[in-house]
């Protein structure tokens, strides 16, 4: 009967976790693949899709067809003809070139009856494989220059770094030292990663600097007005930042705060305060009124309970605000937009200038998005441990 019963739970949970994986896969398979892409050299991307990358080279189901049953795997199966010699394949630069010599005769026989000769595509194709397999195309599986190239901002024909090998110099826009060109450079992704920085850093300090003092004052002091206040600040989370862009704005032009980063640290510390106040608020409330009590009664002033209780024991709480403050300035295009425009891009409005207006270079996105992923996960996985219990805050009291 328990082995039955056991046998059911065991049943019964397969659906769920059917559907759990199925969720997975859908949610993972996208970012796999433009995580594989952004490897890819472009001539791949164009081509193949990432799905292709551990498939054989392209054109090698071609001639395993249409050439291997005479000349062999390795293309050297017929006395004195390699067709892996890169001294042979140049020769054909076109396919219409290795087309022509279908109808020729070889040692009194047609290189290949009509019936069978392989169509442009395929053909094409054969003569990519042996242009590979010769080693007269050089291009890698995978490769980092759609990062170098995101990073520094080129656009071109070519890969920054064969630019750079060719001495392709251009004052004032590529001096090929990589790290200067990458800090300096206005239309790469290196000077905005910096840029966001700058601006993502200090707004998500800012908030929580000022909110842990407002949580702590609406939580353990009494003052006139305390739940009037907490009740409008709850309230002020509902209101849209972009009603607030146009008199911001005509504010910041009077003082001179547009195009910097203080006017930008400003607002997003404005608007992150309500949400800030009121994620601590509900920690700190749910601390034990016991332990500040103990700890007047010992002499403590309200500050040393401040800093020395009830901060430390919010560092869940300003974990999990610390990640949502980060990934919302981190992500926001907007703001940055109106306040700072293209005189000093960040890492969501550079990203649109990767692409031309002809739609070149849209290959550089991938490697871009995971640029911009990157600090973003690696501040998500160093504080999950806290999100959990930062999130639910306030939630159970007991």
């Amino acid at each position: 009967m328990n082995n039955m019963v056991k046998l059911n739970n065991v049943l019964g949970r397969i659906p769920v976790h059917v559907a759990i994986i199925a969720m997975c896969v859908v949610w993972l398979l996208p970012a796999v693949g433009l995580l594989v892409t952004s490897f890819r050299p472009v001539q791949d991307v164009n081509e193949t899709g990432w799905w292709m990358v551990f498939a054989p080279p392209k054109g090698a189901a071609e001639y395993k067809q249409f050439c291997s049953p005479c000349h062999g795997s390795n293309g050297s199966k017929v006395a004195g003809v390699n067709l892996f010699d890169p001294d042979l394949v140049s020769k054909y630069r076109r396919s219409m070139y290795l087309a022509a010599t279908f109808s020729k005769e070889f040692d009194g026989k047609v290189h290949i009856e009509k019936d069978q000769w392989p169509n442009e595509q395929q053909t094409a194709n054969i003569l990519s494989y042996l242009r590979r397999e010769s080693g007269l195309d050089t291009r890698p599986r995978f490769t980092l220059s759609n990062y170098v190239d995101a990073l520094v901002g080129y656009r071109g024909r070519e890969t920054y770094r064969e630019e750079c090998a060719k001495g392709n110099i251009i004052p004032g826009e590529r001096t090929c030292n990589f790290i200067k060109d990458m800090t300096t450079s206005q239309t790469g992704m290196g000077r905005a990663f910096i840029n966001s920085l700058l601006v993502t850093i200090p707004a998500t300090i800012l908030p929580i600097l000022f909110a842990a003092f407002a949580a702590y004052a609406f939580s353990w002091l009494d003052f006139h007005g305390r739940q009037v206040l907490f009740a409008i600040l709850v309230g002020l989370q509902v209101v849209p930042l972009q009603m607030t862009l146009i008199p911001i704005y005509k504010i910041y032009t009077s003082l001179g705060l547009n195009g910097t980063f203080l006017g930008v640290w400003l607002f997003h510390t404005g608007f992150g305060l309500p949400y800030a106040i009121y994620l601590l608020r509900n920690f700190l409330g749910a601390l034990p009124r016991d332990l500040f009590e103990s700890a007047y009664l010992d002499g403590a002033s309200v500050w040393t309970a401040f800093f020395r209780l009830a901060i430390p024991l919010s560092v869940p709480a300003i974990a999990s605000l610390g990640i949502f403050q980060f990934l919302w300035v981190w992500n926001d295009l907007l703001v940055a937009l109106v306040f700072l425009g293209g005189t000093t891009p960040v890492m969501t409005y550079q990203i649109s200038n990767l692409v031309t207006s002809l739609g070149g270079g849209w290959h550089l996105l991938t490697a871009a998005a995971f640029l911009s992923m990157l600090l973003p996960m690696i501040v998500f996985f160093s504080l999950q441990r806290y999100f959990i219990r930062g999130i639910l805050a306030g939630s159970v009291k007991g």
